[in-house]
């Protein structure tokens, strides 16, 4: 299939390679072409702008790092609206606002275009793996058709019904993520504390009742004070604002989730990490104490 693909970060660079794995031919655009190197040494294509990318591509996907670089590369002079051709498809699986994948799907349809929100969790050892998670909303012809495509980047993939459900899963799931990372961060510092071997501490809690994806994939990363970004702890603190916000739209209270908006807006904000991964968070405990 032939694939436009708009943004070559840590998670775009692994889901565009494992197209490229399965034969699928990928043009691709990013802001900074320098971060595109990996997939063009891999065999993918450089197109000069979101339009160029999508002209020929039966499929063109986005994954970019907030709302505002999705409004501009759909809805720009050269963005993708402007190159996508008739009866092709355009899928957005940057985390965004459903009120923006809503938007995206009306004017998509206005150009003849199906169009799908798709965000993905599993972090850059998914998109390496090919073992993400795909939540999707927008037009169900268009999911049925793409299954297989999703198949070579994720291990599970799920419809949810009209645009703006794919975004509405990944705020649930990001709600969910909230309380693993605050948990993961704070049972290390009480750990530490109190004098144990956290090695053996990690081998019990995922034996056990405690285990979850985030200590798994994240608590040995710390172990090695490795806190190079699988996510960005600066898009993490976006999407738990965009599910407070939605939250306040339906007239909801999620004290938990606004807690750890706090504790991210401090990492991000007051200590200025928010280019580390979202393990990071535990450096802003006074009582942590770097491991190596």
């Amino acid at each position: 299939m032939k694939i436009g693909f708009i943004g070559t970060g840590v998670m775009g660079t692994g889901i565009i390679l494992n197209l490229l794995k399965t034969n699928h031919q990928v043009t691709v655009y990013n802001r900074t072409k320098a971060h595109a190197q990996t997939v063009l040494d891999a065999g993918a294509n450089w197109a000069d702008s979101p339009a160029a990318a999508a002209q020929n591509a039966e499929v063109t996907i986005s994954m970019v790092g907030f709302p505002k670089d999705v409004e501009e590369i759909y809805f720009g002079d050269q963005g993708i609206l402007a190159g996508a051709q008739p009866q092709t498809i355009v899928v957005d699986m940057t985390t965004s606002t459903p009120a923006l994948a809503i938007k995206i799907a009306e004017a998509a349809h206005q150009n003849n275009l199906l169009s799908l929100d798709a965000p993905v969790s599993g972090g850059d050892i998914g998109a390496q793996n090919g073992t993400l998670t795909v939540m999707a909303g927008g037009d169900k012809p268009a999911f049925d058709f793409l299954v297989p495509l999703f198949s070579a980047i994720a291990q599970r993939v799920s419809y949810f019904g009209n645009a703006g459900s794919g975004q509405h899963t990944k705020m649930a799931n990001q709600i969910m993520i909230a309380g693993t990372m605050t948990g993961l961060t704070e049972m290390l510092v009480y750990a530490q504390s109190a004098e144990l071997d956290l090695q053996a501490v990690l081998a019990t809690l995922s034996a056990g009742g405690a285990d979850n994806w985030s200590m798994d994939n994240y608590v040995p990363r710390i172990l090695k004070d490795d806190y190079t970004p699988g996510f960005f702890a600066k898009h993490f603190l976006k999407d738990l604002r965009i599910a407070l916000q939605e939250a306040d739209r339906m007239e909801l209270n999620l004290p938990a989730t606004k807690l750890a908006k706090q504790l991210y807006e401090i990492m991000v904000n007051v200590d200025h990490l928010g280019d580390d991964g979202t393990q990071g968070l535990i450096l802003t405990y006074p009582k942590w104490k770097p491991v190596k």
